[in-house]
């Protein structure tokens, strides 16, 4: 027999249940039994999210507070019922090393600190207007062309890391795909972080490792934190990620809508500002901007557990991981030979999710405006045009993002008002997250149609044994 369920009310408390198909945003297991779970979505989060300190020369220790900080703070704007790890997005990369080589550090700070501005104001409005203007503006094939650019925009920079070590950038890269294709559930969506510390042991029994600032750091200790500068030159560069920023968190929403069965929608104004809010603290302070993560989305179709409480532990841990310096200077002593093999796959993975958000909402290459809206961005992108206009200093991946806009948005004007160009019937945008590696399957929820007052959802009829 079942032991009866605890009952609590309150956004920020959560009802405790001992068994079920489902546990809802609003319900949690036993304690020990969520810090499980919240243990896990650290895991999770973890290969992606110190990757990008990594490539881009930040703190990593303080790339993993303020990632924590930043779900803590997720949690608490949307009402604390919608499910999310924030973690590092590898959309900032590029823009982040180009402002880094040409300004410093402080001006890539300054970047994402524009880019989370830019977000919240984005959130407010959304929240207000609904998404319905920003499918108009950015139709499937203007946001798969520049998820696409951002990604392969990179090719150059894998290249580097690849040849600085060629033998063990090789073992890395056939790690990972063998990671993916021999193990499945949880051991599968962690092929990143796996054949990461696999490789840095092949590199440290080859002496590629300088373990000497791992041996002189402290176990605890606070952060590294740096302070943003703000250059007019290098912040065009960032206004793409933005574009993609709010892409990626509707594809959230919209994913915890899909296996929850609730309708979140009215949240999503809520999650693109939380987003923004956690971006600008972070860049505040040296760390990178932030997402939500579809590793975790994986966690959960994998466990049916969604409860916010196992998200509070998943912070909180990587809060306490970030205060030990040693842990930061591990992350940081990864050569480039294994960053070289992990990113070849990566950044082209990147541009194929642009690919998927073609594929998934059909869009037709048979149309010469969706034919040169791809065609042209993508050149700019992958050959890194430049364009200086002043102190302004556009790269390929801000050229190729306003050619996609401008190309279409031209294109559809003047070909409607001569009648060359039919209007598109889009009746719905599929939205996909920026986060590589995934391999999320799962079949929504069914029952529930919007969130109850007290936070909790109707259990499918299905029983799911855990």
């Amino acid at each position: 027999m079942n032991k009866p369920a605890s009952r609590t009310s309150g956004p920020f408390r959560w009802n405790q249940v001992d068994t079920g198909a489902v546990i809802s945003p609003g319900e949690r297991l036993s304690w020990p039994r969520t810090v499980g779970i919240g243990l896990q979505h650290v895991v999770a989060m973890f290969g992606a999210t110190f990757l990008v300190p990594v490539l881009t020369g930040f703190p990593p220790s303080t790339t993993l507070l303020f990632s924590g900080v930043g779900t803590l703070l997720f949690l608490i704007i949307t009402g604390n019922r919608l499910p999310s790890y924030l973690g590092s997005s590898f959309a900032i990369i590029a823009p982040v090393l180009a402002a880094t080589a040409s300004q410093g550090m402080g001006a890539a700070l300054g970047g994402i600190v524009v880019v989370g501005l830019l977000l919240i104001v984005i959130g407010v409005v959304v929240q207000f207007a609904g998404t319905h203007w920003l499918e108009a503006l950015m139709p499937p094939v203007v946001t798969g062309t520049i998820v696409a650019l951002i990604g392969l925009n990179l090719a150059p920079t894998a290249k580097m890391n690849y040849e600085a070590d060629a033998i063990t950038a090789t073992v890395v890269l056939v790690l990972l795909v063998l990671c993916l294709v021999l193990f499945r559930g949880l051991i599968g969506r962690l092929a990143i972080v796996a054949s990461v510390v696999l490789g840095y042991l092949f590199a440290l029994a080859r002496g590629e490792v300088d373990t000497s600032k791992i041996e002189q750091a402290a176990w605890i200790g606070l952060p590294d934190f740096h302070a943003p500068s703000f250059h007019l030159a290098v912040l065009p560069m960032f206004l793409p990620v933005v574009l993609v920023l709010v892409v990626e968190n509707i594809g959230h929403v919209k994913s915890i809508t899909s296996m929850t069965g609730i309708d979140y929608d009215k949240k999503m104004g809520r999650a693109i500002a939380a987003d923004g809010v956690a971006t600008v603290l972070a860049g505040s302070g040296g760390g990178s901007a932030t997402t939500t993560y579809a590793e975790n989305i994986g966690v959960m179709a994998a466990t049916k557990v969604y409860s916010t409480a196992a998200y509070w532990v998943a912070g909180l841990a990587a809060i306490l991981l970030s205060l030990s310096p040693k842990v930061g200077e591990v992350i940081a002593s990864v050569p480039a030979g294994v960053l070289g093999g992990v990113t070849t796959a990566l950044y082209g993975l990147v541009g194929i999710l642009g690919v998927h958000i073609w594929v998934s909402n059909r869009v037709d290459f048979g149309k010469p405006v969706n034919q040169f809206t791809a065609a042209i961005p993508l050149v700019i992108g992958i050959a890194n045009f430049e364009w200086a206009i002043g102190d302004l200093d556009f790269s390929g991946i801000a050229l190729g993002a306003f050619a996609a806009l401008a190309i279409y948005h031209a294109m559809r004007i003047l070909g409607g008002w001569r009648g060359t160009v039919a209007p598109d019937h889009v009746t719905e945008i599929t939205y996909i997250e920026d986060v590589p590696l995934t391999g999320v399957e799962h079949e929504p929820a069914t029952g529930v149609e919007e969130e109850p007052a007290t936070g909790e959802a109707d259990r499918t009829a299905t029983e799911h044994e855990r």
